[in-house]
Order: structure tokens, then sequence, then C-alpha cells
């Protein structure tokens, strides 16, 4: 009998892929795709739904094309996702209204800002984890309605439909049969009740969104219904879905309290798993569901950072310093320091636990001698003292310190980054031996739901540690270089 496979769907801020898993983990095929960012005004970061949505068929039927024999025993879809990017399409044509608008965007910050000073966020923090920051969703909607002509009043007729990309893909994938979303990507509207689990009415009258255009929220691992039988060549169950860092979580097999993943992709996000109890941070974190299976709630405090891998895209992009992002560790180790140089890659404003929307980056500490080399060094070093940041202020909200991190995102591959994480934190950094945990984590919740796995103590025994770094740098030195970068970030937090 051919053992099931798992198809994971992972759309993520820079590309589309798909990945064919087998039930123990292992990547069968994969098939990907880059995603164009548009920048239609000073910080504003949309895409083209469409886009989105093609992109996404192409690599599903791909990785079919590729393996199809394993192909034809997926036992179910999971679909992981870049958390907040804002779509809202036509119910009856299906074609979105507006461009897709990026989580990195910031064209809400005034709004927020008014919302913050008119008193409203501890509400906001309370029933949704979340800050008043134009990352999150509700403000982006709002905008939307307000501001695109007819918009409002199609929306309050019933005739729009408004979600996060995880509900633009399972429209697309249904045939416009199912227009649903998970807790995880709910939770980051900034319109749900993470204790109630349920769309807050308060909210949603105070962004002024009508509940007709919302998605029904189901469970991580839930009958999300079928493909088109037209799109893949046959009814393929949809049975995972969560946003990419909770899938992260699920897929780095986090499943005890205090233990911690931190992804490092085009931001860093950190969760460190609370368990049942729905923690408010006292240090300007975020509280959220880690996932929610049967019906049960797991929580996580998460750390969010804009910008780690994207800062490696700029040097090689907009700066031109090498080629392939590979080469940056090659030269990050040619100088022996970063000879006080310092890189805050505020470029879409500072995240956790900062939260400066109106932050951009910064390059300090440069004097003659200054290479090419200690500017790379420095973005490579700050996404160490980005991640320390995090780890005290969850430390400051819960008392405890993870023994290990596992880590995982295209930066794990640097070397450097690793080593250099591990001894800022003076903690272990783990690389498991499956990377792609985000997709991953979403075909683990698709065999979940299908039958695949009996539970997460399963899913736990498949995990292993493919490289640990441990942490080497005394004390003193590690002290010196973060009160640099205290330094540093000192003025764009002012």
């Amino acid at each position: 009998m051919t053992k099931p496979t798992i198809l994971a769907i992972d759309q993520g801020t820079t590309s589309s892929r798909a990945i064919l898993f087998s039930a123990a983990g292992e990547i069968i095929a994969v098939r990907q795709k880059e995603l164009t960012l548009h920048y239609p005004q000073k910080g504003w970061v949309e895409q083209d739904a469409n886009d989105i949505w093609n992109d996404t068929l192409w690599a599903c039927r791909g990785v079919i094309e590729d393996a199809p024999e394993q192909a034809a025993s997926i036992a179910a879809i999971g679909i992981t996702n870049q958390r907040e990017t804002v779509i809202l399409w036509d119910r009856e044509t299906g074609k979105p209204v507006y461009n897709a608008i990026v989580w990195q965007d910031r064209r809400t910050a005034d709004e927020c800002q008014k919302l913050k000073a008119d008193g409203h966020e501890p509400m906001i923090a309370e029933r949704s984890g979340l800050l008043a920051d134009p990352y999150f969703s509700a403000s982006k909607l709002k905008w939307l309605l307000d501001t695109v002509d007819g918009l409002r009043a199609k929306a309050e007729s019933g005739t729009l439909a408004f979600g996060t990309v995880d509900s633009w893909l399972l429209w697309n994938l249904t045939g416009g049969t199912v227009h649903a979303t998970d807790a995880t990507n709910a939770a980051r509207t900034m319109l749900f009740n993470i204790r109630t689990q349920q769309w807050d009415e308060g909210l949603l009258a105070l962004f002024n969104i009508p509940h007709a255009i919302l998605p029904d929220v189901k469970d991580n691992a839930a009958d999300f219904g079928h493909t088109a039988p037209d799109l893949l060549g046959r009814k393929i169950p949809i049975g995972g879905m969560a946003g990419d860092q909770q899938a992260a979580t699920i897929g780095q097999a986090c499943f005890e309290e205090n233990m911690v993943k931190s992804t490092y992709g085009t931001g860093c996000f950190a969760l460190m798993n609370t368990g049942k109890q729905c923690r408010t941070s006292k240090n300007r974190l975020l509280s959220t569901p880690a996932y929610r299976l049967n019906g049960e709630t797991t929580y996580a405090i998460e750390g969010s950072i804009f910008v780690a891998g994207a800062a490696v895209q700029w040097l090689r992009d907009g700066l031109g310093l090498f080629d392939d992002a590979a080469d940056s560790e090659q030269m990050a180790t040619s100088v022996a320091d970063n000879n006080g140089v310092y890189f805050v890659p505020a470029f879409t404003g500072l995240g956790a636990p900062y939260w400066n929307p109106y932050a951009r980056a910064t390059i300090s500490g440069l004097t003659r001698e200054s290479t090419a080399a200690h500017i790379v060094r420095a973005a490579l070093e700050a996404q160490a003292y980005q991640t320390l940041d995090l780890m005290e202020a969850m430390h400051g909200d819960t008392g405890h310190d993870p023994a290990v991190i596992r880590a995982d995102g295209g930066l794990v591959a640097n070397q450097f980054v690793c080593r250099f994480l591990a001894d800022m934190l003076d903690k272990p950094v783990e690389i498991p031996a499956i990377t792609e945990t985000t997709a991953l984590g979403a075909a683990y919740l698709a065999g979940l739901q299908s039958g695949v796995y009996s539970g997460l103590d399963e899913i736990s025994t498949i995990w292993q540690c493919a490289k640990r770094y441990d942490p080497v740098m005394d004390g003193a030195e590690r002290a010196e270089l973060y009160h640099g970068w205290k330094k540093a970030i000192a003025p764009l937090i002012a």
C-alpha cells in the first residue's frame, strides 16, 4: 500500500511555494516562485493578489507533476501564509477589488497613533493580544473601506469578502465555496478576541468593519473543504491552516510550555509557548494563539521583528555588496569584528519591543576604516541583538528562560549568524533536520486532520536536531557588544 503524502502550501512575503512531504516529514518535491513587492508610495507595500493565487497554483501543479506517484497519495493539503496582509475581493466575480496590502505597509501609522492618543490601545491589547500598530490587518482594512470609492457600501451589503492570504487561497482552491480562516490568522487581524475565540463586536465597531465580510474561524486542524476537481486533477481535502509563525512553532514541535522557536526569514519572529494561559505582556510583546486543536487553545507570547533576511536582500540588491546572499557569511568573517559599526534594519519601522512605525534604518559607528565587510557583519549581528531584545522581554513577562532556542528560516544556513546568535543569547541554538519548518507545520496540521498522525506526541518524535551551536563568548564581550547595540537603537526609540 502506498504511504500517504501531504501537500503543504507556504505562501510567504517574497515567494509562493508548494512542498510535497512524506509522512516522516521528508521533502519529496518543491516548487517555488518569487513574488513581486510593489511600493506605490513611501511606506506603502502591496502585492498583486492574483499573482499570489496564480503562483501558488503553479507551484502546486508543479510538485504534482514532479512526483506523480507520490502525489497520487496526497492525504490532505495544509496552508501556511504571510500573516496580517489584507485582501478584499468580490464574492460574485472572485476578483480582488484592490491590491493586497502587505503586513509591512505603514500607510495607517497616523491612524494607529490616533488610536493610542484616544486611549484605545489597552482595550485592543486586552481583547486581541496586539498593539495599535499598522502591522496588523484592521487599520489596513479600514483604510480600504474608507478610501476606495464604493467599497464600504459593497462591504455593508455583504457582496465583498475579506481575508488574510490563507482565506484568499482557500477561497480559490475550493472554487469559491469556502470563506474561512483559522484561529491563528484571525488573531492577527486586531478584530478577533483571543480569549473568547470570536470576532469581537467592540473591535469591529472601533474600526467600523461590517461583520458580513468576515470569514468563519476554524481550528488549525479542521475540515476546510476540498479543492475544486479541475485544479489539481482530483478533489483533495484541505485539512490544516496556520499563520507562518504559528506553523513554524508546530513544525519545530514546541508543544511544551516555555519552549521557544525563532524564525529568520524576511523578518524575525520568536514565539514562547505559554500553555493554556493567555498572558498579557508587560513588555510590549504580543499575546497570540500558538494553535487551536479540538477547540482547545494553546497560547504563546510573540516578539515580531520586521526585518531579518530582508536586510541581507537589501545589501545584495540595494547596495550590490555581493551577488548571492550566501556570500554575506564570507564577508562577515573576513573581518575580526564589527569595528564599532551597528546596523539597525528598521526599513519598515521597529517592531517588538519598541513599536515605532516611524523609525527608519540606520548604520552608525562608521569611520574611515569601515569597509563593506563591516557593514555586512553589522547587518548579520543585528539579528542576534534583536533576538536578545525579545528574549529579555519574554523573561520579564514569564520569569522563564528557555533551555535552548530552536531556530529556522533561510538565515540559519549562515553559520556566522547561528554562532553569533548562540553567543549573544548565551544559550544553545538548535537547527532542525528539516529546516522548512513553516511548511512542515502546515503539513503536520493537515496530517492530524486526515489521520496521518495520531497526535502531537507522534509529531514530537519526528523532530530531529541537525546541528547545535553552543555559546563560547565571555560575558564581558557580550555585554560590551549589546551596550553598543542599545546606543545605536536609542535615537530610534526616544
